[in-house]
């Protein structure tokens, strides 16, 4: 039997759900259901399938530390070499390409299966979505390149669409694979019983897509087996294109297996509000919201108490530097809201306010030109690793825990209710020696606080 190997993509982004998601942290990171971030609920939906030791993950340089991190918690331990770094983005067919490059590094045989998965949707079922996967890999065994269609719930147009063409048992021949629709297109593959949605899951035998990459796209064949590095070094010459477009789309043999589990790419606002638990009302809330004489609204506030009072088909969404608000229906344009404030320099379009770290994370308090608040944590047993800055310096006050302090070359210990000054170019570093989670607050003051800090 062929082994499976898996490898989540976690490039990207998207601002479609900001303010919560920014550039410099897109939704994948983002806990949008339940406690677990959308790449945390991914690993454990891939292990049902993938053992760990086979299971990898596509991403920038900018989230390796990030995307290690959250898979740690998620799995306990990854295998050597789980984030395989992309150069630079080139948007999903050489992200894959290089991904199957690193799994054939690790072993993988032409004949192994790789499932390639996004890292940023929800599946409510998880056991469903492991069926399907398994229904895939019989097809890919057979010299199919596979996908999951989703079972469509509604005239989507926001969807790209994939005709089933002849039978196979659980499974279907992809007859084509059609763009957006229009509404009474939509519509009408609704009534057909014929479309389903494109998912962005793909599952294949290495040597399945190797001959259908000699015909699809000779580009990247060229490529195939030529191992990780020889792939990096001419990454950035490869021309930007999607997986789907270079090779499903004109693959000769393409299979779809449908996918009936609660699956939402959660590509909105209004399409987070509709696989939460709603009220009465239509409401769904997220945090600190009361609801009161309010309808089909949808609330995300985790920072304080948000109060909506006798409204209607609202969507609003707190974060600690920027409030949205929009009608329902209209949060798709957050994307022209995002594009007008990148116009005008508005650092909220990709500044974090808060952000997880390996060590632990922490949310900004107030800030200006010259001066930032943060509170901190750091759990137990991680610590800050020996930096400097040149550009600012930072008071720390222990508001609980016990922390070992490295300055300069002297090494002491600080406790709850003291505080420390941090000089311009003094080296320092600080690692939480007690049994709970170290809090401090840092105030950063100086003529620039953009310094990278890991």
């Amino acid at each position: 039997m062929p082994d499976l190997y898996g490898l989540i993509l976690t490039g990207g982004s998207g601002t479609r759900l900001w303010p919560r998601s920014r550039e410099d942290l897109p939704k994948q990171f983002l806990a949008l259901y339940g406690t677990r971030t959308l790449l945390q609920d991914t690993m454990a939906r891939m292990m049902n399938v993938v053992p760990i030791e086979r299971l990898f993950s596509v991403t920038g340089s900018q989230w390796e530390a990030l995307v290690t991190h959250q898979a740690r918690e998620a799995a306990g331990r990854l295998p050597e070499g789980f984030a395989i770094q992309e150069p630079c983005a080139r948007n999903t067919a050489p992200a894959i390409l290089l991904g199957v490059e690193a799994v054939r590094e690790a072993g993988a045989s032409d004949d192994d299966i790789v499932i390639i998965s996004p890292s940023d949707h929800i599946v409510r079922n998880p056991r469903a979505f492991a069926e399907a996967l398994q229904t895939a890999a019989q097809a890919a065994s057979e010299g199919f390149l596979t996908t999951l269609g989703v079972v469509a719930s509604g005239p989507e147009t926001g969807f790209g669409y994939i005709r089933k063409g002849q039978a196979h048992g659980k499974w279907s021949e992809a007859e084509a694979f059609v763009e957006k629709p229009d509404l009474p297109t939509a519509e009408a593959y609704l009534r057909s019983g014929n479309y389903l949605w494109n998912s962005g899951v793909f599952i294949f035998s290495l040597r399945a897509l190797k001959s259908e990459l000699a015909h699809a796209a000779p580009e990247l064949h060229a490529f195939m087996g030529q191992g990780c590095a020889a792939l990096r070094e001419a990454f950035r010459d490869i021309t930007p294109v999607s997986f789907d477009v270079a090779v499903m789309e004109r693959a000769r043999r393409v299979a779809v297996v449908p996918l009936d589990a609660g699956w939402s790419d959660v590509g909105s606002w209004d399409a987070l509000h509709d696989i939460l638990e709603q009220d009465e009302q239509n409401n769904a809330a997220i945090g600190d919201v009361v609801l009161r004489n309010s309808d089909n609204c949808f609330v995300d506030s985790r920072g304080r108490l948000t109060v909506l009072n006798g409204v209607q088909d609202l969507v609003v969404v707190d974060s600690p530097d920027a409030l949205f608000i929009t009608r329902r229906g209209k949060s798709q344009e957050v994307r022209d809201v995002v594009k007008a404030l990148r116009d005008e320099g508005r650092r909220e379009v990709s500044h974090i306010s808060e952000s997880s770290r390996p060590w632990g994370g922490y949310r900004v308090l107030c800030e200006d030109a010259r001066h930032r608040v943060r509170r901190v944590t750091v759990m137990q047993g991680r610590a800050l690793p020996v930096q400097s800055f040149h550009h600012r310096n930072e008071h720390w006050i222990v508001l609980q825990g016990t922390a070992r302090l490295t300055l300069g070359d002297q090494t002491r210990f600080i406790h709850e209710g003291e505080a420390v000054f941090i000089p311009k170019d003094a080296p320092h570093g600080l690692e939480n020696c007690g049994h709970i989670d170290l809090e401090l607050i840092a105030v950063q003051e100086g003529e620039f606080l953009e310094e990278d800090e890991l």
